[in-house]
């Protein structure tokens, strides 16, 4: 198969798996070969070469097979005599060192230290459990991870709280000191960030603080929705940001929204942040939880060989606390507390007896009037049409946004929905469902916006 030939099916591929996902996964792959029907290709690293099988070795093949070329299947390796990841070196502390005078190279002085935050030593990729609502977002991390230039930038990491953003930064964090040590990669806080920056007013000393944040590789800052609605910082914020995208540097934030919903937020950040790959880490599954307590239950028992967690005590917390991955974990690390100051074993009485606050709290029951009420805000309708007869598409939607959550959400019967809903037919329930359904597949911004409103009712 010829170079021209891969490029027409590049060209298709473009179209079908979306640019963003070409330019970060494809794009780098390298043509090596055709025979006996294998197409083979060469990945520059260990992870992408996993994930690029996995993910879109079907697409590639049947793109080939359109264009003629007769491929039984792909194979994608790792360039022999290259290390599956690069060599370890010493890590260095997210904390460098600052210039005490701008004219100085900032990597020769040895006074001031960049102002980072400190990183937790459990947060790592090895300790962060893959399922499908998160599974997108770690492949993007890993990609960051790996350093060199990416298709993306900003990384923007988004979701409700405990579901794995900090964890992600952090991760980035490790693996870019263990494996490019020679990066200078700074995480930290919006807060800190604009702590930082009013300390430099205060003393005179922007010069100093613009010099030190544009010298850094790699730029991480978390929960940048606290810098809403603060104008100075905002400004400082968004001239950084440019700055070290003019310069190729890398830059990974988080926030608890996705950037057009964080409130008072300057639109020129907003279309900027918008501008990389924003990602979704979705609210836990059953078996994302069920997979985070085997993975925590599994590493307290190596260092603990006594603990015994009878059957169907981890599959009862899975089901039952759906809150959040912070509050799961609490639940666990508490029932293992409790099971060695007694002396027990871990059954499920044992759980209930002593997670009982918790398992009371995750009973909250979400209602369809709050559902009703919740997406009639965010819409900004009356409750009284979302109910009524009018058929209008903007009041038609939301609608149908409220019914698709009244069904996931609770546990009323379609029937039951129509009639909080106007005494309308399960029969319409169902078409507004399957509607929805349809749409989120295509409609990025319904997609979101459904997402948003069920952290809002869960949390």
């Amino acid at each position: 198969m010829t170079n021209e030939l891969w490029g027409q099916v590049c060209n298709e591929l473009q179209r079908t798996v979306g640019r963003t996902n070409f330019n970060t996964w494809i794009a780098p792959l390298q043509l090596i070969d055709l025979s006996d029907g294998i197409v083979s290709f060469e990945a520059p690293t260990k992870f992408m070469c996993d994930w690029v099988s996995r993910n879109y070795g079907e697409p590639i093949l049947r793109e080939l097979r359109n264009s003629g070329v007769a491929a039984e299947r792909v194979a994608i390796r790792v360039p022999e005599g290259r290390p599956l990841a690069p060599p370890p070196v010493e890590a260095r502390p997210v904390v460098e060192k600052a210039p005490v005078a701008p004219r100085r190279p900032l990597r020769a002085i040895e006074e001031q230290e960049l102002p980072g935050a400190p990183l937790d030593a459990r947060f790592t990729f090895d300790s962060f459990v893959v399922g499908k609502p998160n599974e997108l977002a770690h492949a993007a991390a890993r990609r960051v991870a790996e350093g060199g230039p990416v298709s993306f930038n900003p990384l923007f990491l988004y979701g409700g709280v405990g579901l794995g953003k900090t964890h992600l930064m952090h991760a980035i964090a490790h693996e870019l000191q263990t494996q490019h040590g020679e990066l200078r990669v700074l995480y930290l806080s919006a807060e800190q960030f604009m702590y930082r920056f009013v300390q430099a007013l205060r003393d005179r000393q922007i010069m100093d603080f613009k010099e030190l944040f544009r010298s850094v590789d790699v730029l991480m800052v978390d929960d940048v929705q606290f810098i809403a609605g603060k104008d100075s910082t905002q400004e400082e914020f968004f001239h950084t940001f440019n700055a070290l995208v003019d310069q190729g540097k890398q830059i990974v934030i988080s926030a608890d929204r996705a950037p057009g919903e964080i409130k008072d937020l300057e639109e020129r950040i907003k279309s900027r942040l918008q501008c990389g790959l924003v990602v979704d880490l979705h609210p836990t599954d059953y078996e994302l939880r069920l997979g985070i307590l085997q993975t925590k239950t599994e590493a307290y028992a190596a260092r603990n060989p006594g603990v015994i967690v009878a059957s169907g005590v981890l599959e009862f917390l899975a089901h039952r606390i759906t809150t959040n991955v912070r509050v799961l974990e609490g639940a666990l690390t508490r029932l293992f507390a409790f099971a060695s100051l007694v002396g027990r074993e871990i059954t499920l009485d044992l759980a209930q007896e002593c997670l009982a606050d918790i398992l009371r709290a995750s009973d909250r029951r979400v209602t369809i009037e709050e559902i009703q009420r919740k997406v009639a805000e965010h819409y900004n309708v009356r409750l009284s049409d979302m109910i009524g007869p009018k058929r209008l598409r903007t009041i038609a939607r939301p609608r149908q946004v409220a019914m698709y959550l009244a069904k996931h959400l609770t546990t009323r019967s379609l029937p039951e929905i129509g009639r909080r809903f106007g005494g309308r037919d399960h029969t319409t329930i169902m078409h507004g469902i399957r509607k929805i359904d349809e749409l989120m597949a295509t409609d990025r911004q319904l997609a979101e916006d459904i997402g948003l409103l069920k952290r809002l009712m869960e949390s």
